[in-house]
């Protein structure tokens, strides 16, 4: 179970779920594949609906990894996400909301 206090997301690949986080360590990997200035410029694509399918992988990916899944953005690729890619876009907005909320409010 995610504990979404911890900033946790629960995603299910392929029948099976995962919990995704972003971390420190999963955040500068995804500002670094990404390339974006700052991870505000994310916050900010996704606040004006501005995001692409390459956005919503990255964050997946990077939350996953930060979960402990030992896959790639290739691997994700080739697995079946409950909810399709909607579920994937909002696994992604709900990552990177609780990354950067103070748990409680």
């Amino acid at each position: 179970m995610e504990n979404p206090f911890a900033g946790e997301v629960a995603l299910t690949l392929d029948g099976q779920r995962h919990r995704a986080k972003l971390t420190l360590g999963a955040l500068a990997e995804l500002e670094a594949m990404l390339e974006v200035g700052t991870l505000v410029d994310l916050v900010e694509r996704f606040e004006g609906g501005r995001f692409s399918s390459r956005d919503v992988l990255a964050l997946v990916v990077a939350g996953l990894r930060g979960g402990g899944w030992q896959g790639t953005a290739a691997d994700l690729r080739t697995v079946e996400i409950a909810g399709g890619p909607v579920e994937a876009a909002r696994v992604a907005a709900a990552l990177l909301t609780r990354a950067f909320a103070v748990p409680g409010t």
